[in-house]
């Protein structure tokens, strides 16, 4: 039994000094309240940190530099049920005053731009304000992971089973599917989360796509045969840790509780969604297309997350 909890305590302390934190949840002045339940801002972001010019070329990511969110959600976690919710990287928002990325002491004044532009310009902290700002919603927790992370996960364990509907080839992502049950390898895996040509809706099938795949990649994590043989359980929380970005406050207890609140909302026990849109392609000043959220129907989601009460269907 010493020896037993001794590898338990070992193992947490291991896992936890793996964690890299940063301060993405300052506060500023007219910052959102705490609500009831939690909230977890999810980013996905295409960060090459980890990754070789070969592993590069091999996974169709390209090299270029810093980093962009390649998918942002939302995972509300509390007493009348958990929802986790996709943000659209091109939805039009007002992005606030910040900081100079190049470090030159100016300030960049407010603009309504692509959220994207937030963490392009600001990393997870100016992320994490804007869209505290536009919702209305405190985030309290914060878990990012880059492209060298995403395909070490899926990998350690084993490869993620999904079910294609119908055959996929993207020149872009490097994705060559049949249809039918199959076995996605970690470079599968984030061809599929990353593609979107094949789909008439482009970014919100892409989404789609993501919340699938999510599910069946906690389900398989979180089996017995991963979590219970040390064989597969260090590799596996070694490949999900090392590039995993969690803010200040949150630690293992926390992404635990975030993981099995995941793995039970895509499962069915919970409700997934995308922010109400009221145009897919609203045309900006400048001419480019952006996603324009339907301002009485986001907001009714947004207070439903706010004070833990029953989200309502946003179609």
């Amino acid at each position: 039994m010493l020896a037993l909890l001794a590898t338990l305590v070992g193992t947490y302390f291991w896992a936890d000094g793996k964690l890299h934190h940063e301060n993405v949840l300052a506060d500023y002045q007219g910052r959102p309240a705490a609500g009831k339940g939690t909230n977890w801002l999810i980013v996905g972001s295409d960060s090459r940190q980890g990754l070789t010019d070969a592993d590069e070329h091999d996974l169709h990511t390209g090299s270029a530099e810093g980093k962009r969110s390649d998918s942002m959600m939302i995972l509300h976690i509390g007493d009348n049920g958990n929802t986790l919710m996709s943000i659209p990287r091109d939805s039009w928002v007002q992005i606030p005053a910040h900081p100079d990325s190049s470090g030159n002491g100016k300030t960049v004044p407010a603009a309504t731009r692509k959220i994207n532009a937030a963490f392009a310009a600001g990393g997870g902290r100016l992320l994490v304000q804007t869209v505290e700002t536009n919702m209305g919603l405190r985030i309290d927790h914060y878990a990012e992971i880059g492209f060298a992370g995403f395909v070490g996960l899926v990998d350690a364990v084993g490869g993620v089973e999904m079910t294609i509907d119908q055959p996929v080839k993207d020149k872009d992502s490097g994705l060559d599917l049949q249809a039918g049950k199959q076995t996605l390898t970690g470079k599968q895996s984030l061809a599929f989360v990353r593609q979107r040509h094949q789909m008439a809706d482009q970014d919100l099938g892409r989404m789609r796509n993501q919340q699938k795949f999510l599910g069946a990649l906690a389900a398989q994590a979180a089996s017995p045969a991963n979590l219970l043989n040390p064989f597969t359980f260090y590799p596996l929380a070694s490949a999900g840790l090392d590039t995993l970005i969690v803010d200040d406050d949150a630690g293992l207890t926390d992404l635990g509780s975030m993981f099995l609140a995941m793995k039970g909302v895509t499962g069915g026990a919970g409700k997934t969604m995308t922010v109400p849109i009221g145009n897919p392609d609203y045309r900006t000043s400048t001419g480019e297309s952006a996603v324009k959220w339907d301002p009485a129907k986001s907001k009714a989601v947004f207070d439903a997350l706010k004070n833990d009460t029953a989200v309502p269907d946003s179609k």
